[in-house]
């Protein structure tokens, strides 16, 4: 009979079902709040908005592995994100076939009225948990991501 090892499988799963389950419900609570506010804007495009305006003048590339999206999509966003202005590109001096994405004042506009939107909404989901046990989590799900990345 398979010992601790799979114990630890199922654990990990459900970790994973369970991570997958709270982005499905702050996603469908910040659409609904997008909407409010304006209904031709999507939770992909505020969310890549929301990672420009922690990293302003990443490439594509970049964008795309930090929201886990092939770079076609990607791409599709930002097409969509220069036609709104709210966001520009912009050559990199160092490689003229790399773009460099950065917001307008328009997409800072709209980052500075959505994010405290989700701020709050990651605030309630925290509720009484605390912020200790919250970064040790984060560690956790580093590591795990770590693993998976080290791995052939």
């Amino acid at each position: 009979m398979p010992g601790e090892g799979n114990t630890i499988s199922v654990v990990a799963l459900e970790l994973g079902l369970a991570m997958s389950e709270m982005k499905s419900r702050l996603r469908q609570k910040i659409q609904t709040r997008i909407n409010e506010y304006d209904p031709d804007l999507s939770f992909e495009l505020i969310e890549v908005l929301g990672i420009l305006s922690r990293d302003n003048g990443i490439n594509q590339q970049e964008i795309s592995n930090k929201v886990s999206k092939d770079k076609s999509s990607i791409t599709y966003l930002i097409n969509s994100l220069v036609k709104r202005d709210l966001v520009e590109r912009t050559e990199d001096k160092n490689d003229r076939r790399n773009k460099q994405i950065f917001l307008t004042s328009k997409g800072k506009e709209i980052i500075e009225t959505v994010y405290p939107w989700a701020l709050e909404l990651y605030k309630k989901a925290a509720g009484e948990i605390s912020e200790n046990e919250i970064n040790n989590a984060l560690l956790l799900i580093k590591r795990m991501t770590s693993n998976l990345e080290n791995q052939d």
